[in-house]
Formats: C-alpha cells, structure tokens, sequence
C-alpha cells in the first residue's frame, strides 16, 4: 500500500506526506494511521520497505492468524507515542516506528517465550538489525527517534505479552 500511495503522490500534487503525525495537533492523529504508509522518497521508502520485509516476516510466521492485530496494535503505539513526545510543529512519516516496534516484539519473544526457536531468531535478529538501536536517540532533523523509540517500547511490551 505504502508503493502505490509513493507512485499516486509522484504522479499527482496531493502531497500526501502532509498527513503524517502532527503532535499534539487533533489533525495530527490521521496520521497515526498514516505514517507507515508514507514517505518521503523512494530511497526512504525502499530502505523502509526492506527492513519491514524482514523482521514483518518473522512475525507473520510467529504470529499468523493475530499478525494484523498484533500489527495494528504496534502502529497506534508508535503513532501514538509519537504524537504525545515529539516537538510540536513536526511531521512524522514513515515505517520505521512500525520497524522498531517488530525489532522489539521479536527481541521479547526471545527474552521472555522460553522456547529455542525464539532464542534463534532473537540471535540471528539481534546480529542482523542490532545496529539499528542508536535510532532510539535524537541524532538528526530528519529522523522520527520519538517513533523508534515508542516503537521498540511498544513492542516490547506486545511481545511480552504474547510471551
């Protein structure tokens, strides 16, 4: 979905990235909703869209039949997360708080399932995504910390849960 709202936005003026989470602002709660469907640019979009691939692929294999609500759980954690912390006057786009929050139900799954196979995965995830855990602290203008951060709690405390 996120592709063809990348392809409708190139091709016409609607500017859809305005409609991403604006803290605090009544308007801002669309884009709770929104932000993991938009971007800024292709490249934003395509390293977005290879890193939900993998970690999105381990939790639909966990999860199967509760992915979608276990999904949208995560996604109005981090959205709403990130509209309550984030500066007011900011607009927040992109998948990456939903990333982080996969990264942090699949390390407490791991923690907490007591079952080998989530060890494993909680190994092999830990290694191959473990770089991205500075996200979680203020570095640029331009990247959303205040949704990696509630994202990886969010998840986290799912996964936890489903433990």
């Amino acid at each position: 979905m996120a592709w063809v709202i990348g392809l409708v936005d190139w091709y016409t003026d609607l500017n859809f990235t305005q409609y991403g989470v604006r803290p605090r602002e009544p308007i801002g709660l669309l884009g709770v909703i929104l932000m993991p469907l938009l971007h800024s640019d292709w490249g934003h979009l395509m390293a977005n869209t290879v890193a939900l691939l993998g970690l999105g692929v381990i939790v639909i294999l966990a999860e199967s039949r509760r992915f979608a609500s276990t999904t949208l759980i995560l996604v109005l954690i981090s959205g709403l997360g990130t509209w309550l912390i984030a500066e007011k006057g900011t607009n927040h786009i992109g998948a990456s708080g939903l990333i982080y929050a996969y990264f942090g139900y699949i390390m407490a799954r791991a923690i907490w399932g007591r079952r080998l196979v989530w060890a494993v995965v909680g190994v092999v995830v830990a290694v191959a995504y473990g770089g991205m855990i500075g996200g979680i602290f203020p570095e640029g203008d331009h990247i959303s910390w205040e949704a990696h951060l509630t994202g990886l709690l969010g998840g986290v405390w799912l996964g936890q849960r489903h433990a």
